[in-house]
């Protein structure tokens, strides 16, 4: 059997542009990865293991008849990546248990008819320290502020800049080495979404455009190293790392959050 031909519009630089009637897919696929994200949050504490969370999204994922994006995918074998204070991102989940006041960013991408839902938010076990709690803050915040740019018109390096502009006045640092991506029927596709830049700069923003934001920052230097499993990504300095991620989809007025939480527990502090 043939594969149906891809019919998405894609604009000059390479963008694809989905129909409105798309948004309806989205919804589900970025419902349920922020639903399962809700449910996870009481299983956070100390003398948790990473892996016993892994093994909890795993199960909502087939629960809901739905199939995760990372398991298999570049060899990965798990259902969620799971960073742990000074990890960045891709930390690989493991037998490690959790210790009063760390923070760990948990991050799902399932697939629900044929469409990825794609977030990540950060969780403390048990009390985090006042520095750990005002680096999730700042995170947040540089998150929503680019989410307040995104309208056609805008670029992404409007985007990028509302996030680097807020984060270094804060004294924090916004990693470079990873980014935000495209994506729809594809785990990753253009553009690249950075998260530093200059206003007004790169691509131009256009209705049916569907990316994610996923701000990386740092309490210490913005430098980061991946280990020797070739997955997780560190901090050079060893400072604190937090990160927050939505996917969205731009509208003719502005956007729309696909992975909101229903429940109201994207941060989770407020």
């Amino acid at each position: 059997m043939f594969n149906k031909p891809d019919k998405t519009r894609r604009n000059r630089d390479g963008i694809n542009l989905f129909d409105p009637s798309d948004f309806v897919g989205m919804y589900k696929s970025g419902g349920l990865a922020s639903q399962i994200l809700d449910e996870i949050g009481e299983h956070v504490y100390p003398g948790q293991t990473t892996a016993a969370l892994d093994n909890f999204i795993k199960e909502q994922i087939e629960a809901a008849g739905a199939v995760s994006a990372t398991i298999g995918y570049k060899g990965y074998q798990h259902a969620s990546c799971i960073s742990i204070n000074h990890v960045v991102c891709h930390g690989i989940p493991s037998e490690k248990r959790l210790k009063d006041g760390d923070i760990l960013n948990i991050d799902v991408t399932v697939i629900v008819d044929g469409w990825y839902g794609d977030t990540s938010r950060m969780y403390v076990a048990g009390k985090p320290s006042r520095k750990a709690e005002r680096l999730m803050d700042v995170t947040y915040e540089s998150l929503m502020r680019a989410i307040e740019v995104v309208k056609p018109g805008n670029t992404f390096g409007d985007i990028g800049h509302a996030i680097q502009s807020y984060a270094e006045s804060e004294r924090m640092s916004v990693v470079r080495d990873f980014c935000g991506h495209g994506l729809g029927r594809v785990f990753h596709a253009p553009p690249n979404v950075l998260h530093y830049g200059r206003a007004g700069t790169g691509p131009v923003l256009e209705e049916g455009m569907f990316f994610t934001i996923e701000p990386m920052v740092n309490i210490g230097r913005p430098e980061t190293k991946v280990l020797a499993d070739d997955w997780t990504a560190v901090t050079r300095d060893k400072s604190l790392s937090a990160q927050f991620e939505h996917s969205i989809g731009v509208t003719s007025k502005g956007c729309e959050i696909f992975t909101l939480s229903k429940a109201n527990r994207f941060h989770p502090t407020y």
